[in-house]
């Protein structure tokens, strides 16, 4: 199944989020594990160790975490100043 499918539990949540529910109780309504959840973690710890910009999943992070509405951090995301891979710490 991937997050296109509609009877995936990534896809299931993530809209549900768009939709305001916070990240718990979008949870609670796919009722079983939603992965991406913890992949959206490990890939924060994974760029902090690498030093690696990943400003979609801090986004996201910050959305799952601290309570961010989805559409402050598309404004965010839209408003940051424009890099090319090599500006963003990925070839270190």
């Amino acid at each position: 199944m991937t997050c296109a499918g509609v009877h995936s539990r990534n896809r299931k949540a993530g809209y549900l989020i768009g939709q305001g529910k916070s990240m718990q109780e979008a949870m609670d309504e796919v009722g079983m594990i939603v992965e991406g959840v913890y992949s959206a973690k490990a890939a924060i710890r994974l760029a902090q160790k690498y030093q690696v910009e990943l400003p979609i999943i801090e986004q996201v992070n910050k959305i799952l975490f601290e309570d961010k509405k989805a559409a402050d951090a598309l404004n965010d995301l839209m408003l940051r100043d424009p890099k090319t891979e090599s500006d963003a710490g990925a070839w270190k």
